[in-house]
């Protein structure tokens, strides 16, 4: 017994994966072509989708957002896992990557409740918040430049409506948050978040240890 997290080798990660993914062929598919491009590290663990979708079904999210796209893989794990009249609104700035992502999205059928946007997020985040969107969103989820993370977590916190869900990947960065000889921007602008989360009254967090790291924070209702 272990009265702290689990270390995972390879053995014990596969045994994980083997007991808790469920992907539909379309995932797997759109997993096993976006491991080949040369970006698949941006790609988030199939755990890590499973969690989410469960969280999603939990929730009983309709109206989602999601902030960096690659392939999309995880807005096409939000998505099935939303109900006929879900929508999600999708942020990101690259017509390549999300080439992949709209092909697959038709396959699956769910195209037509993905808004994807191209252009900066923190526009398209101000344009919703401008049309007057806010405290209106089930769930976020936040996977793009870690350097506009703080600009994002913000955004997303007035746009999810109280009890709702923002979900943050990378926040563990590689284990690098955690060790002081490394200073570059990235990692302490993810250490300075994880700061302010922790200590965030307007959320409840949990930072959880799958995959790169993923925080949790639901906005609280009041």
């Amino acid at each position: 017994m272990s009265n702290q997290t689990l270390p995972l080798d390879d053995r014990l990660y596969h045994y994980l994966v083997d007991h808790s993914v469920h992907e539909p062929e379309v995932l797997v598919a759109l997993r096993h072509e976006t491991a080949q491009h040369p970006m698949a590290q941006m790609q988030i663990a199939p755990e890590q989708g499973q969690l989410m979708a469960l969280l999603v079904q939990l929730l009983g999210v309709t109206k989602a957002l999601e902030v960096g796209v690659f392939t999309g893989y995880s807005a096409l794990r939000v998505v099935l896992a939303m109900p006929p009249e879900g929508k999600l609104v999708a942020c990101d700035v690259s017509e390549e990557y999300t080439a992949i992502a709209r092909r697959y999205w038709e396959q699956a059928g769910v195209a037509h409740k993905i808004d994807l946007r191209i252009a900066p997020a923190t526009e398209t985040l101000n344009q919703l918040i401008q049309a007057d969107e806010t405290n209106s969103f089930d769930f976020a989820f936040i996977d793009a430049d870690k350097s506009g993370y703080p600009t994002y977590y913000e955004q997303a916190l007035q746009l999810v409506r109280p009890g709702g869900l923002i979900v943050l990947d990378n926040v563990l960065w590689s284990g690098q948050v955690a060790d002081p000889a490394v200073q570059d921007n990235r990692t302490n602008t993810l250490r300075r978040l994880n700061e302010a989360i922790h200590h965030d009254n307007r959320v409840v967090a949990s930072l959880v240890p799958i995959a790169d790291g993923l925080t949790l924070a639901m906005k609280k209702r009041c």
